[in-house]
């Protein structure tokens, strides 16, 4: 079933923001079909774990490369755990990337992938996709070039040594002192893993539950006083149990529905703020594994 929270002309050209399709493949393609999605016109921003808990992790992969400069994707959590096992890394128990992992065009559906961005911003500078978040003392501009700086090393020789160190909840202050390699996961955490922040910038790895949840002395990163990217329009996915879409008083869009776990995938279009989600089948139990 189609789920609409407001609707406008849909048959415009448009650019559609989803959240995490996570291996859902089939739901993908349903919600396109209910947004009537037109791949020669039409654009799609996708806000990165477009693998792993569901079972068609190559066949996403596959839909999104194939629409070519049409789709943008940013990187999440679960893409670079897919990089990092792919270069030899340990795999995680729940784990579900053997499809791809086995597949024949591998190699080109991880090429892809590597170069993806962590952050995009709209040619007009109006919207900003991340998949996580942003602490509280980068401006968007800042963001974009910390983004730059991880892509760079994504995209060099020293590639597999970055998704070896990428791993770890320290260091959980932004420092831009920071050495080479604690900078650049610290700038990882932040796009891929980011919920919670104390009110004075610093990192909470750990809780994951709906704000309200959360120990005393925490905040959701887009409720932290002072933010410096206050005010700019960002997209994002990551965090299934935040209850709502939009939170207008911080001008952020919260577009992970849970469609792996049995919830919804839902697609923002910029060009109206319009929201349309399907029902999603579930592949995994709420509650019974992490992010």
């Amino acid at each position: 079933m189609v789920k609409v929270d407001s609707r406008s002309d849909f048959s415009s050209v448009a650019t559609y923001a989803i959240g995490d399709v996570q291996g859902c493949c089939d739901a993908l393609l349903q919600l396109l079909d209910a947004l009537n999605f037109d791949p020669a016109a039409d654009r799609l921003w996708l806000a990165g774990d477009l693998v792993n808990r569901g079972p068609q992790s190559a066949a996403t992969l596959r839909l999104v490369r194939s629409l070519g400069d049409r789709a943008v994707a940013v990187l999440g959590n679960h893409d670079l755990h897919l990089l990092a096992v792919a270069s030899g890394g340990k795999r995680g128990r729940r784990d579900t990337l053997d499809d791809l992992l086995q597949a024949p065009d591998r190699d080109e559906l991880l090429d892809w992938l590597r170069h993806r961005p962590l952050m995009h911003t709209s040619d007009d500078g109006r919207w900003h996709m991340v998949h996580a978040g942003l602490p509280l003392q980068w401006t968007v501009d800042a963001a974009a070039g910390y983004a730059r700086e991880v892509e760079a090393a994504l995209q060099g020789p020293d590639a597999n040594e970055l998704l070896r160190r990428m791993y770890g909840d320290q260091p959980d202050r932004w420092d831009p002192a920071l050495p080479h390699w604690p900078r650049l996961r610290f700038i990882i955490n932040c796009f891929t893993r980011l919920r919670y922040c104390t009110a004075d910038g610093q990192i909470a790895a750990e809780p994951k539950g709906t704000p309200g949840s959360q120990p005393g002395g925490l905040l959701p990163w887009f409720a932290i006083p002072g933010r410096r990217s206050a005010g700019s329009r960002i997209v994002f996915g990551h965090w299934s149990t935040l209850g709502q879409i939009h939170w207008p008083e911080a001008q952020v869009w919260g577009l992970d529905t849970g469609c792996v776990w049995g919830g919804r995938l839902s697609a923002l279009r910029l060009d109206d703020e319009a929201v349309t989600s399907i029902d999603c089948a579930g592949y995994r139990t709420p509650g019974s594994e992490g992010d």
